[in-house]
């Protein structure tokens, strides 16, 4: 329930990694990432208002 919170609240997964003690952050990635399903739209989403931001 700790690192689903955590991923669901868009903490990074290296911190919740880091937190769980797993030696790597694509284990948390592999077990967790269907908590945080929007972690690529949000990304992209993200770029695009920089780039429209960089264009005005």
């Amino acid at each position: 329930a700790h690192a689903s919170l955590l991923m669901a609240q868009g903490v990074h997964p290296k911190i919740v990694s880091e937190r769980l003690g797993h030696s790597s952050v694509s284990i948390t990635l592999d077990i967790y990432s269907h908590v945080a399903p929007n972690l690529q739209a949000d990304a992209a989403a993200g770029l695009d208002a920089l780039l429209k931001r960089g264009k005005a």
